[in-house]
């Protein structure tokens, strides 16, 4: 596995819902799952105005802020259009039914 930080199992994370993985320095990292069982994280943060992705609707492969309606993708972080803006995107894996965040 070498560095790769093990999150949870993917069954603690609801399909079409989020996990949050806190960091000490802060920039939480919202852990999404698909209808399909596919896994993606994003920084917690929509580009707009900074509302929590992880509390957003998950749907296909985008998240919508709970905020404002902004749709994020989840694949690479992008705003859809009309929208511009962006969030950090993170790796992750599934293994074995656990799911991992990279270095």
């Amino acid at each position: 596995m070498s560095n790769w930080q093990l999150i949870c199992k993917l069954d603690d994370i609801p399909q079409l819902g989020a996990r949050v993985v806190r960091r000490p320095s802060g920039g939480d990292i919202a852990v999404f799952r698909t209808s399909d069982d596919k896994v993606f994280a994003l920084h917690d943060k929509c580009p707009h105005k900074g509302g929590p992705l992880s509390q957003g609707i998950v749907h296909g492969r985008r998240v919508t802020c709970p905020l404002h309606g902004w749709n994020i993708g989840l694949d690479d972080g992008r705003a859809v259009a009309p929208d511009v803006g962006s969030c950090a995107g993170f790796k992750v894996k599934v293994e074995g039914g656990e799911v991992f965040l990279a270095p």
